[in-house]
């Protein structure tokens, strides 16, 4: 006589873990993104911010180029 083999009733539920993140998980470092992106590309904030002025002439290059090839 064979013995029977015990089935598991969820065989979905194993080991996997669903995880759900709420909106401001994604929003917040998406925003503090773009807000250091544009105080970046800002030259003029830059040059006040900064006193070498190579840094404030790069950063105006960058974004020229950005606008030049923008869609």
């Amino acid at each position: 006589m064979s013995a029977r083999t015990h089935t598991r009733p969820h065989p979905a539920t194993t080991s996997r873990v669903d995880i759900r993140l709420p909106w401001w998980a994604v929003a917040l470092p998406a925003l503090g993104f773009v807000t250091l992106l544009l105080l970046i590309l800002n030259p003029a904030e830059a040059r006040a911010a900064s006193g070498d002025p190579m840094i404030a002439h790069l950063l105006e290059r960058i974004q020229q180029a950005l606008l030049n090839h923008a869609p």
